[in-house]
Formats: C-alpha cells, structure tokens, sequence
C-alpha cells in the first residue's frame, strides 16, 4: 500500500512540484524524496501555466468527443510494469473545467515512475454530462484502461483510482461501483486496489447548501435541488454508500497530520 499511500500524502499542487518513486513492493523502504514546500491557495490560472512536457497519448474510451483520456507512460526502465493511476479532474463538475489542469500533475506522476491515465469526461453544459452521465462516463473509462493497456506495458492488476474535488465524488463512486460489481461476480481479486480522494465531495446533501460558485453547481450536475430529489443526491454521496475497501481521503491542504479516512470514511491516517 506505501505506493497507494504516499500519493494521498500530498496536496494536489505540492505533488505537481515532487513525488518519491514509485514503489513496486508493500514492504520497500521509500527512497529519498526532494524536499518540498506545500503550496496552498494557488489560482487556477497558476496551475495551468505549469510548464509539462509529456502532453501523453489521447485515446478514446467512448464515442463522445468528450470520452477521451490522456495516457502518460513513463521512461522505460528494466523494472516490472509500472503501476497505473487513473486520474479524474475536478472543477466544479462544470465544462468551463477541463483535463488541462491536471496535466502537470500527470507530468511529476510520470517522472515519479506511475502511469497515467487522466480522464476528460462529459460535465454540466456538455450533451450527456451531469448526474448520472459524467459518472458513467468515469466508468466507461476505468474499463477501458483495464482491457486495453496492458499492450502499453501497464501493470494492469496494480490501479489506483484517483479524484480531485468534484473529480473525488465521482472517484469514489466508480470505486464503490466497481468493488461492488466484482464482489457481486464472486471475484477476490480487484484490479482498482484503492480509491484516493484529494478534497473529494462526499455529501452532496450538505455540499449543495453551501454559497461558493462550486457549491451552487450541485444543483445544476444534479439536475434538481435536494429538496426537490433528495433520494437522487443520496445515491450521489459516496458517504452514503459502501466504500471500495481501500479508500483514502486527504482534505484539501492536509499535511501529514491531516485526515484520511480509509473503509468507510472513519479512520485517521497518521
């Protein structure tokens, strides 16, 4: 788990500056890794003026213009197959927020040694987007990296699925959805390991009572107010189902001392 664990360990923007290696073993002592600052309250515009080389591979999942993921593939090396993440980005749920700012990201995984996977997906203003459109989406996209990329040298049987914000709540969902399919098919082995998400929304309920230009989003990805369905944002709350067994949750800006809640949303992670 020290691979699964020690991405959930930093901020979405401290990790776009520097990540220890991966590690391809539960019991491998991590190497050293550059010392850096967390950064906190960085603007939009800053992330997405991140310089990034490795712009990775598009591929489609779907048939929507939209269904795409942008697959970045690490230097080869005389190692095992590297593990996979598959990112989902946040912003809101809305189309103003698209993949490109997860790119750097995506960039210091690479250098790091991790595959990725990062997942564009339909959103609120787009055909097909919103509640439950983007999920499936999410979906669509796991399965598509778990038969097709082992023809890239992928360790297809070693994923994490990863979510940032808006892109959490549907992380977790897949994650749960997944897990659940898999236990239902009587399958022990489960190729998404873990689930992680960086300042995943995991109430609706709550979140869309909220003032913020994200928070009066819920509505519109919903499709209706929790007044108006309050059944529908219980389906949509990864709080109030049954986590994927290896789930982590980071709050936004935690440190090392920060939260994480792991099978069920109820235990701290020092």
């Amino acid at each position: 788990m020290l691979w699964l664990l020690r991405i959930a360990g930093v901020g979405l923007l401290s990790a776009c500056a520097a990540l220890p290696p991966a590690q391809l073993a539960t019991d491998a002592k991590p190497s050293a890794a550059l010392s850096v600052t967390p950064l906190y309250n960085v603007s939009f515009n800053s992330v997405l003026a991140l310089p990034v080389k490795n712009q990775g591979m598009k591929l489609a999942y779907g048939k929507a213009a939209l269904q795409f993921g942008l697959l970045s593939l690490p230097e080869a090396s005389a190692d095992a197959k590297p593990p996979l993440v598959i990112f989902v980005h946040g912003g809101c749920w809305l189309n103003a927020y698209d993949i490109g700012h997860s790119k750097a990201l995506s960039q210091a995984l690479t250098e790091a040694g991790y595959a990725v996977w990062s997942l564009e997906y339909r959103r609120v203003g787009d055909e097909g987007g919103g509640w439950p459109g983007s999920l499936n989406d999410i979906v669509q996209g796991i399965d598509y990296a778990q038969a097709q990329f082992e023809q890239y040298g992928v360790d297809v049987n070693r994923i994490a699925l990863m979510g940032h914000s808006a892109g959490g709540q549907l992380a977790l969902l897949a994650g749960e959805k997944l897990a659940g399919e898999k236990l239902a098919a009587g399958k022990k082995a489960q190729q998404v390991q873990a689930v992680i998400g960086l300042a995943a929304i995991t109430d609706m309920a709550s979140y869309s009572l909220g003032t913020n230009s994200c928070q009066t989003a819920t509505a519109k990805f919903m499709g209706a107010t929790v007044q108006q369905a309050p059944e529908l944002y219980q389906q949509a709350s990864p709080s109030q189902g049954k986590a994927h067994p290896k789930t982590v949750l980071r709050a936004a800006g935690a440190g090392r001392a920060g939260q994480a809640m792991e099978s069920g949303f109820n235990t701290k992670l020092e």
